[in-house]
């Protein structure tokens, strides 16, 4: 996540730096920092589902504490579904960009490259909640 992170502020500082003093943009710079921050976001997510650091809403568990372990097993569900839906349609993107052969729009390079990390790190995510999950069932 911390390379992710300098990757992107250093992408970010060199095209404001250049874009000050030239009036001229780096393309390719926005490609790039989509990819990293996306990366870094989900990522950063995984971290959290392990860790339990999610944003939680947890009115109607703190009002009736019989009902933590329900609301727990039901978000934890919840996203199992979520991550499940995006790693299987970002697979499918990431297959009709390989099939395709589209290429992205400032360095045209295959658009894979990039969507290929959304179901990888979307499978990330769902490992972690199956492990949640299994701490909470007993």
């Amino acid at each position: 996540m911390a390379m992710s992170m300098g990757a992107l502020c250093l992408l970010t500082m060199a095209n404001v730096l250049v874009r000050y003093f030239t009036h001229i943009s780096f393309a390719f710079t926005e490609e790039v920092s989509v990819v990293l921050l996306v990366f870094l976001t989900l990522v950063g997510a995984s971290h959290a589902f392990a860790g339990n650091h999610h944003i939680a809403i947890g009115y109607l568990v703190e009002y009736k504490p019989a009902l933590r372990r329900v609301g727990a097993r039901l978000a934890t569900g919840s996203s199992l579904l979520m991550f499940g839906l995006l790693a299987w349609y970002g697979t499918r993107m990431a297959w009709d960009d390989y099939r395709f052969e589209v290429t992205s729009p400032s360095l045209g390079v295959p658009q894979w490259w990039y969507s290929i990390w959304l179901p990888l790190l979307s499978l990330l995510i769902l490992l972690r909640l199956i492990g949640v999950l299994r701490k909470k069932l007993p």
